[in-house]
């Protein structure tokens, strides 16, 4: 493990795998860097692959006052530290991402993967979400927060996340669920954010599942179109995330050529 400092002072910590042209790795919500070490295994092949804790998350500090500018400033850190060139992020991860290239971020090259913006078709947003998620964790209650967003947000049945809870991974998802309120804040209104889109210049490769809702891929194909210079690519795989050797395919291609 390394760590580098961030604007605000925090300390974030990051892993490095293999060798090659650096690529960062950004992940979604309730995840923290230990959850790409299959992927990252599979992606040194080819890259330096970088996997951070964001924020709040496994080893990296916080702050009292959050602010979406602070994981831009976050991923800059890492960024320089490592000298990457090239970006891929997750999920609500791609917020991330896409606010530092839109902040004029040195990255060459971006991928994302199915960025959960509510367009037509989409499940109804959870009434009250972030003010939810922010009582839940004011109250000290991260497995409320939790829940909220595997039945709410996710879509998991009640009595499939009951079962969860009684599993000795749900203490880990507690542990990462106040940062649940971050990514809320970078999502926003979770409607695809039209106008950062357009400042962006990058290369951009917009990646969803075939076995994703059809939601989750029309998000993703909105988001490409609203990129400058974005193209779509749809890979088999299961429930909003392909296999390493399936993604390694395209993030080849894509940044290497």
């Amino acid at each position: 493990m390394d760590e580098v400092i961030s604007a605000d002072s925090t300390a974030i910590a990051y892993d490095t795998f293999g060798a090659g042209p650096a690529l960062v790795l950004v992940a979604g919500a309730m995840t923290d860097r230990s959850y790409y070490v299959p992927r990252a295994t599979v992606l040194a092949e080819v890259f330096t692959v970088v996997t951070y804790d964001r924020r709040g998350r496994g080893d990296s500090g916080d702050q009292p006052q959050y602010a979406v500018e602070r994981e831009v400033e976050d991923l800059e850190a890492v960024r320089m530290a490592t000298g990457a060139t090239y970006g891929y992020a997750d999920s609500s991860g791609a917020m991330v991402l896409l606010r530092a290239a839109a902040a004029g971020s040195a990255f060459d090259r971006l991928a994302i993967m199915e960025p959960p913006f509510r367009v037509d078709g989409a499940p109804a947003a959870p009434d009250r979400y972030l003010e939810r998620l922010q009582e839940f964790v004011a109250a000290g209650d991260p497995s409320g927060a939790a829940e909220l967003f595997m039945v709410e947000a996710v879509g998991q049945p009640q009595e499939q996340v009951d079962g969860m809870k009684s599993m000795p991974f749900w203490k880990g998802m507690e542990a990462v669920a106040p940062t649940l309120v971050y990514d809320a804040l970078q999502l926003g209104d979770s409607q695809v954010p039209t106008a950062l889109l357009a400042g962006i210049e990058q290369p951009t490769l917009a990646l969803h599942s075939t076995a994703s809702p059809e939601w989750l891929q029309r998000a993703t194909v909105e988001a490409a179109d609203a990129l400058p210079n974005a193209r779509v690519a749809a890979l088999e795989g299961s429930f909003h995330e392909v296999p390493p050797e399936v993604l390694l395919t395209a993030l080849r291609e894509h940044f290497l050529g």
